[in-house]
């Protein structure tokens, strides 16, 4: 089985809890490499990328899964997304000097939101995830208490050279009679999990780290779904969003760049060119339109 870029789903039948797995390598440094992060926003956003992974573990995704941190202070904006195609992309904004540690429910006018859907069909569902002093983490465990009614215990990490996380949730009429007898099943499982370091997290292979802590809990996995670096910016999706800026910043653009522009993709540096021709073509009435605007 892959050991990177990886989702695994797994269930532990004897305490009735399901739990996701997701470790990050080669899709984390394409992310990570894209700017030079200071270190202490380097480590939140490979845990945001890993979460939003991890989230996508036990629903039915149709579109996209996103993370998205908005605040007025130094850091300006996290951002990290999954697709129903297990493509991962992110993005931070900063501006001067982040407090170490980072602590988002300090920040400035802090806003998280968890976007699910599809922008295409018009189809998304939104949620505000309340900040926690735990951190990312703790504030995720928080959101689905509160949206589910149902216990979760989520830990993530990130270093230089992986991105972790992992979730658990009890589960109410899975694991069989036994689980449902079993009324110290979760507690049990949450204290196994306590004992798992930062150091072991990242450095540990999936199955060698599920059966660690959990080989008395019959360990069930699912097969393991592979994750990978993806864009989905797009030509069409950059006109989209021209055409929607207007004529007048559409000309200024363009007198700007001797009759050009130019866009780069903030997530994977792809350049779309734009001449005179092009920029007048998409703002005419008569252009096809493009597909409806997303976060470039």
């Amino acid at each position: 089985m892959p050991v990177e870029d990886v989702l695994h789903r797994f269930l532990l039948e004897r305490a009735g809890v399901r739990g996701t797995l997701v470790r990050l390598g080669p899709a984390w440094h394409e992310v990570a490499g894209r700017a030079d992060y200071p270190p202490v926003l380097h480590a939140a956003l490979g845990e945001a990328l890993a979460a939003s992974a991890l989230l996508t573990g036990n629903i039915k995704l149709d579109g996209t899964l996103s993370i998205e941190l908005k605040s007025s202070g130094a850091l300006r904006l996290l951002f990290a997304e999954c697709t129903d195609q297990s493509q991962l992309r992110g993005l931070a904004r900063w501006n001067g000097s982040l407090p170490e540690p980072l602590a988002l429910d300090a920040l400035p006018d802090a806003v998280m939101a968890i976007t699910i859907g599809n922008v295409e069909r018009g189809q998304r569902y939104q949620g505000l995830v309340e900040l926690q002093h735990a951190g990312l983490a703790g504030s995720l465990e928080n959101y689905f208490v509160q949206s589910e009614q149902l216990p979760a215990r989520i830990l993530l990490a990130a270093d230089a050279g992986h991105a972790v996380g992992l979730m658990l949730q009890k589960m109410p009429d899975e694991g069989g009679h036994a689980a449902a007898l079993d009324d110290d099943a979760w507690n049990r499982i949450v204290q196994l999990t306590a004992t798992l370091g930062v150091e072991e997290l990242l450095g540990t292979a999936p199955e060698q780290l599920l059966y660690r802590l959990y080989h008395e809990e019959s360990v069930r996995l699912f097969e393991p779904r592979a994750l990978a670096f993806g864009c989905s910016c797009s030509r069409g999706r950059v006109s989209s969003m021209l055409r929607s800026l207007g004529r007048d910043e559409v000309e200024a653009a363009l007198a700007a760049r001797g009759d050009e522009i130019e866009v780069i993709c903030e997530f994977c540096a792809q350049r779309y060119h734009f001449d005179r021709i092009d920029a007048l073509h998409l703002l005419s009435e008569h252009a096809a339109p493009g597909a409806p605007d997303t976060e470039q």
